[in-house]
């Protein structure tokens, strides 16, 4: 884009954490849009310190840093949804990253509606998802506002370009070695990418992992643990209530403590690439696991079997953006019905990275030990097993006869292309 191709824009509102590109974007944005920028911060869990944060985007251009502590509603509203819905992308990827984009540009939006801005700019790569997560909320609840992108714009292509843009502007940026992974971190999760990870031949080091212990250095002895659910929602760890943020916090610590929640994962991005990443994700692991057990014994075969699929359509809806759209909300109300009567209490052992489920009990639960059991009973007549099968087996049953009519016979396999000489 061209400089006379810019809009005009009076105030624009950027999403903002404190880094070099975040940093060397503001006085970009003035330089190029001639507009004031506010920064916006949220903190969903990312850890980062926040003193100090308001002086440096100052000294970087921005007129002032609004900064909202969004780790309740993060978990509440986003994180404990997800878990309800079961949703796992491409088999292993627990969606950390994906499901806290909306919050932040969400909440990025209502900043841009309180400061009377009509811009709001980002500094994601044009290479990556979260561009697309990022404006198609925008465009989901204020369409009227104008979207900057300055990784789709500039000249900067590398931290060397970044800190001489720095440099010329007097911006201060921290004096720390920059880590050789893209690191995200929120309450829900930490992944890493690029450096040895490029190559997906490559093993992971261990000195990359930050949130969980290696399972070979794990403690020895197993640990125990018990969770609650009303509903689907957590609300109990070992019989103590927690907030949700801070339920999610202690399982971090917890699973992390023994090296559970590591992923290892090439996945296909929405904009046509492959990446290679690893994602530590102890708590989210060990509330998905005792979901998944709690449902076991509360939902009938059906709609458990139902909700697998959705769950996977449910999974690409978060992992594309596409949280503010009318099927997102809708898939919402069935996982809700589904819910109603997951309640119990799931008691698991946490143990060298294995989640190892030891019982679960729910006061609606749908299995009966009088049918199932394998002694005598009163309740079942085996011998209606006969009339059920005839049944349901009806169909081959006629499909057999009309082959056998047409000639055709029943061929074994052919094994011989699988010998070796």
């Amino acid at each position: 884009m061209t400089s006379a191709a810019k809009p005009s824009i009076k105030k624009a509102v950027l999403a903002y954490s404190g880094g070099l590109d975040t940093s060397v974007i503001v006085p970009w944005l003035v330089e190029n849009y001639g507009c004031e920028v506010i920064c916006f911060t949220a903190d969903i869990g990312q850890g980062e310190e926040t003193s100090g944060l308001e002086a440096k985007a100052k000294a970087s251009g921005a007129s002032k840093l609004v900064i909202k502590d969004l780790r309740e509603e993060f978990a509440r509203d986003y994180l404990f949804p997800l878990l309800r819905s079961g949703a796992i992308y491409e088999r292993k990827y627990m969606l950390g990253t994906s499901i806290a984009r909306p919050l932040i540009a969400m909440h990025q939006v209502l900043v841009a509606h309180q400061e009377g801005a009509d811009a709001v700019a980002h500094g994601c790569t044009g290479k990556g998802n979260d561009q697309v997560r990022f404006e198609l909320t925008f465009m989901a609840l204020d369409p009227r506002l104008k979207v900057i992108a300055p990784w789709r714009e500039w000249n900067i292509r590398s931290r060397e370009d970044a800190l001489a843009f720095a440099a010329a502007h007097n911006v201060p940026v921290s004096s720390t070695l920059k880590s050789i992974y893209s690191r995200d971190r929120n309450l829900w999760h930490l992944s890493h990418e690029g450096g040895l990870l490029e190559d997906p031949w490559n093993e992971p080091e261990e000195i990359m992992y930050q949130m969980s212990v290696s399972p070979e250095d794990a403690p020895d002895k197993p640990q125990e643990i018990e969770l609650e659910f009303e509903q689907g929602y957590p609300v109990k760890l070992d019989g103590a209530a927690f907030s949700p943020a801070q339920l999610v916090g202690a399982l971090n610590e917890l699973g992390g403590k023994h090296g559970i929640g590591r992923v290892d994962l090439v996945e296909n991005r929405l904009v046509g690439m492959k990446s290679h990443g690893v994602y530590e994700t102890p708590g989210g692991a060990i509330l998905l696991a005792a979901h998944r057990e709690l449902e076991s014994i509360c939902l009938d075969r059906e709609t458990l079997h139902y909700k697998d699929v959705v769950a996977q359509r449910y999974a690409e809806l978060v992992y594309n953006g596409q949280w503010f759209t009318p099927l997102r909300i809708a898939l919402d109300a069935f996982f809700d019905k589904s819910q109603q009567y997951v309640s119990g209490s799931v008691r698991l052992k946490l143990y060298k990275g294995n989640i190892i489920v030891t019982g679960r009990k729910s006061p609606y639960s749908l299995y009966r030990e009088d049918f199932a059991t394998f002694g005598k009973d009163n309740v079942y007549d085996q011998s209606d097993a006969e009339g059920f099968i005839t049944l349901f087996g009806l169909p081959l049953k006629v499909a057999a006869f009309r082959d056998i009519s047409a000639g055709a016979h029943f061929d074994s396999p052919d094994y011989s292309h699988f010998k070796r000489d």
